[in-house]
């Protein structure tokens, strides 16, 4: 399976910490084994998946999509809740 990132998504985890990029290394290796864990959307984001996981006591999301055959995935978006939907449709 192929991994591709935006650069929306390149930008977000370039601020994080390492221990903070371990664990999204972990959640990206989940959705790898089990591409559509992730709440489908609806309305403007049809099309993206957000997978909601906790780091430190805050609610993060990550937002990706899956292609048709299932052979890539594009992870478009990551951080807390605040402004992020308002920020993945720009």
């Amino acid at each position: 399976m192929r991994i591709s990132t935006t650069p929306r998504f390149d930008r977000a985890i370039k601020k994080i910490s390492p221990a903070e990029k371990k664990t999204l290394d972990s959640v990206v290796k989940a959705i790898i084994s089990e591409p559509f864990v992730g709440d489908m959307k609806k309305g403007d984001l049809l099309g993206v998946q957000v997978y909601k996981f906790r780091y430190l006591r805050q609610q993060m999301l990550l937002a990706y999509s899956v292609s048709l055959d299932r052979t890539q995935i594009v992870l478009m978006g990551y951080g807390v809740h605040e402004n992020f939907y308002r920020d993945l449709k720009r």
